[in-house]
């Protein structure tokens, strides 16, 4: 029976990275029933609106999408589409694994991490008060008069909920990863020892999920020593649940580690629906160059096999991919020893490789 997704090819190198995904996710031999939608800046120019109501509509039917990069603008226009999906589909885990695959040049080899992020709460959930205006007036004034906390008057304020519900359901989330995919320790960050009552809360909960789960190994890291040690000994570090903010940073922090955003797939997974992504931005200078890696939106796809239990493929399709970077022939220019090397080749012959390696 054919899986049902909504596929997204995005703006920018979007459509070129999708499209590649696609060929090498059908090559699996899984089959496949997509529903095209559209999603960023082209159809914001066509319709004013850069993520259609169909396109919302679709996802919410499939339950399961996979989506090219998309273009936020930068200081108007629109909102980032990636936090509104997320917003209107709840999809609060964030899982970004980070591997280092033999082939690309890194000084952390031994890195193969997954960091399972939530999205909903912490400082990114858009609650803030700004610089001068009666709101956070009012909120300085109870500050300072009730909780004999005063801040200065020129102060921008924002507020940093984490709760026991959300806490409780993503660090099951890392558990539940962590069962499913044979991986061994769960780590959660925090910043406890200082912000007591956000952060305190967070490894509460986690402390207490962990004891549901007795055969996975569970310990706890300060968010400070634990990017220390992540470039000391990262071969210590399995699966690592953290808060929104945190997550964003390490999760950024592991794919230098590991070779550049070029390499990092993300999944974002709610209760309801499921959405498959590269990491990295459009790129829209290089649009239609047939130029840019899409090793991480392929990453991505594989992710999206796991999500849909079609292991078999998944592996074959991680495998073929981790292959072709080994080798080093058929290679985009970034994986290459020097970035203009002749031999380099482009996105859609990256992906005839990994085609050609999973066949043979």
């Amino acid at each position: 029976m054919a899986h049902e997704v909504t596929f997204i090819p995005g703006d920018g190198t979007g459509p070129e990275l999708a499209e590649a995904t696609r060929r090498v996710l059908e090559a699996t031999g899984v089959e496949f029933e997509w529903d095209e939608q559209p999603a960023g800046e082209d159809v914001y120019a066509d319709e004013g609106n850069p993520f259609p109501d169909r396109t919302l509509g679709s996802i919410k039917r499939t339950k399961v999408g996979i989506k090219g990069p998309t273009t936020t603008p930068v200081g108007s226009g629109f909102r980032s589409i990636n936090v509104q999906l997320r917003k209107e589909l709840d999809l609060y885990a964030c899982i970004r694994p980070c591997k280092a695959y033999p082939g690309v040049r890194t000084r952390f080899p031994e890195t193969d991490i997954v960091i399972v992020r939530e999205n909903t709460e912490d400082l990114y959930a858009g609650i803030e008060f700004e610089n001068g205006s009666d709101e956070v007036k009012k909120l300085a004034k109870f500050l300072g008069e009730e909780l004999d906390s005063p801040v200065r008057d020129d102060a921008g304020i924002s507020i940093k909920p984490i709760s026991v519900f959300g806490s409780e359901r993503i660090v099951e989330a890392a558990f539940d990863y962590a069962e499913k995919n044979g991986r061994g320790k769960v780590t959660a960050a925090h910043k406890a020892n200082i912000m007591k009552f956000s952060d305190g809360l967070f490894l509460e909960v986690a402390r207490k999920v962990a004891e549901k789960h007795p055969e996975v190994e569970f310990e706890d890291r300060i968010i400070d020593n634990l990017c220390n040690q992540l470039v000391s000994r990262p071969e210590e570090y399995d699966v690592i649940v953290l808060p929104n903010l945190y997550g964003d940073i390490v999760s950024d922090l592991g794919a230098g580690m590991i070779g550049g955003l070029g390499l990092a797939p993300g999944g974002n997974i709610g209760t309801e629906a499921a959405m498959f992504e590269a990491t990295h931005g459009s790129a829209p200078k290089y649009k239609g160059q047939n130029k840019v890696n899409p090793t991480a939106l392929m990453l991505s796809g594989v992710l999206m096999l796991r999500h849909v239990e079609e292991i078999p493929a998944a592996d074959k399709m991680e495998a073929a991919i981790a292959e072709v970077i080994r080798k080093g022939e058929k290679v985009t220019y970034d994986l290459k020893p020097t970035r203009d090397d002749p031999s380099a080749v482009g996105t859609s012959e990256f992906a005839d490789a990994v085609i050609e390696e999973m066949n043979s």
